[in-house]
């Protein structure tokens, strides 16, 4: 276990795999399930640092596809506009609702959330989005902790100008701060390509406090494994 302040943390991944005597395009006939873990250091680098991302004209998921469920086929989808993404000196790519290409959906394999001029705390809402239990608990602390006003809802791609921040959200990352999106030919820029954005830092700061204990968490949030 990663000693209390190194930053690092244990992280632990369920995952099941189709396996048995199967030659052919059908359900697996027999299933594994396991668990492994492993450390894992800080995940910044060099801190909480604001970084780019651009628009892909790629689609992750299809429409009453598997978008929502966490299967390999949706990260084997976002490799190549990862690495296209990369290869212009992106964090990574935003996908956009496949349906009409208006509505952001997710970054890279991280949910979106954004903090607008009124003081809301907004990320998308849509079926072929993963359930990051990441984004609820920033949804939860945004609104109890923060008193913001917090909602899933759809977050049109060109009306950014009504978010003063912007942040990818999941497991690994907690929060990256996003410091602007490249959609086409116009760059947008939140709160700063430099610094974090002061709710954002108050969210990441709440929700670690609460992971390493510094912080009392909500009730039923913590459980002791056995």
């Amino acid at each position: 276990m990663p000693p209390y302040g190194s930053g690092g943390t244990m992280y632990l991944r369920p995952y099941l795999i189709g396996i048995g005597d199967n030659l052919g395009v059908r359900t697996a006939p027999k299933f594994m399930f396991s668990v492994f873990c492993c450390p894992v250091g800080p995940y910044f680098k060099g801190g909480l640092n604001p970084t780019n991302f651009i628009i892909s004209e790629y689609d992750r998921a299809a429409p009453n596809g598997t978008g929502a469920s966490k299967v390999g086929g949706n990260y084997a989808a976002s490799l190549y506009p990862g690495k296209i993404a990369k290869d212009r000196e992106f964090s990574d790519c935003i996908y956009l609702d496949p349906a009409t290409h208006t509505k952001i959906e997710e970054v890279g394999a991280a949910n979106f959330f954004g903090i607008t001029k009124d003081n809301r705390f907004v990320t998308p809402f849509s079926p072929s989005i993963l359930p990051s239990i990441t984004k609820y608990s920033l949804l939860y602390l945004a609104e109890h902790r923060l008193g913001l006003k917090a909602e899933e809802g759809d977050v049109y791609i060109d009306k950014l100008d009504e978010f003063t921040e912007a942040g990818a959200c999941g497991t690994a990352a907690v929060i990256s701060p996003i410091g602007g999106i490249q959609n086409g030919d116009d760059f947008h820029v939140f709160y700063s390509e430099t610094e974090v954005g002061p709710v954002t830092k108050q969210l990441y700061d709440e929700l670690c406090g609460i992971q390493f204990g510094d912080i009392e968490a909500p009730e039923g949030w913590i459980y002791k494994v056995k």
